[in-house]
């Protein structure tokens, strides 16, 4: 991520805004009654320790409504995943989805990603991050807004085990090319294709992908493992 100077003291550039969004009757329940039980509390140091079991450890950055996310985890029940995401209503959403089909394998951090791998993880602790579809603010003056920088990679390649594996996703032709400029600066994550791979069967195609694919945008997945 990127840093600017506010009056003297370093202040990092989040990747995201937090807007106000309008919850349902059923998303503010779950919320206030499914959380509890799915929330990593903010002191945990080390996301593996959310499980009573080992497991390989999967972290969605970004899940949005949360549809990737419960079918992902419902497909591989061999796996734990944590979800970071901040926005309310697509929490909510996630949870009822969790609670109606029974989903276990999963848990939430409503943080800063950023935040969550500093804090929250160890080194060589992860053995999947995926990232679909991240604001791509398409605007050059919002550019130090995207996620996918340098120093994020570089924090993320810090946390994946090695032989881990990193997933993004975008719609945006741009940020496509942004991302793979940005992963040039981070040598120890070693694409896999060439630069480009075929969506991989473990990621559905979400309503999101689907609206972009009527607007004519080309969809591009790249996929990254953290060399020894």
């Amino acid at each position: 991520m990127t840093e600017t100077k506010n009056h003297g003291h370093p202040r990092r550039v989040r990747s995201f805004v937090r807007r106000p969004g309008r919850l349902t009757p059923a998303q503010e329940r779950a919320l206030t009654d499914l959380l509890p039980r799915y929330a990593i509390p903010e002191e945990l140091l080390d996301l593996r320790k959310a499980f009573e079991t080992a497991a390989p450890l999967v972290v969605e950055i970004g899940f949005g409504n949360g549809q990737a996310l419960a079918w992902m985890a419902g497909n591989e029940p061999e796996k734990h995943f944590v979800g970071i995401e901040v926005h309310e209503p697509g929490v909510g959403r996630l949870l009822r989805s969790l609670d109606d089909g029974g989903i276990g394998n999963v848990r939430v951090a409503m943080r800063d990603a950023v935040e969550v791998l500093n804090q929250q993880t160890v080194s060589d602790s992860l053995d999947e991050i995926r990232i679909y579809f991240p604001d791509p603010w398409p605007k050059k003056r919002h550019h130090k807004r995207r996620l996918v920088q340098p120093p994020f990679l570089e924090l993320v390649e810090s946390r994946l085990r090695p032989g881990g594996l990193l997933h993004l996703a975008t719609d945006w032709a741009p940020y496509a090319e942004w991302m793979l400029e940005a992963l040039e600066k981070v040598p120890a994550l070693k694409l896999e294709g060439s630069p480009y791979v075929d969506r991989p069967a473990w990621r559905p195609q979400t309503h999101f992908e689907q609206r972009g694919q009527r607007k004519g945008h080309t969809i591009t997945d790249i996929l990254c493992q953290k060399t020894s």
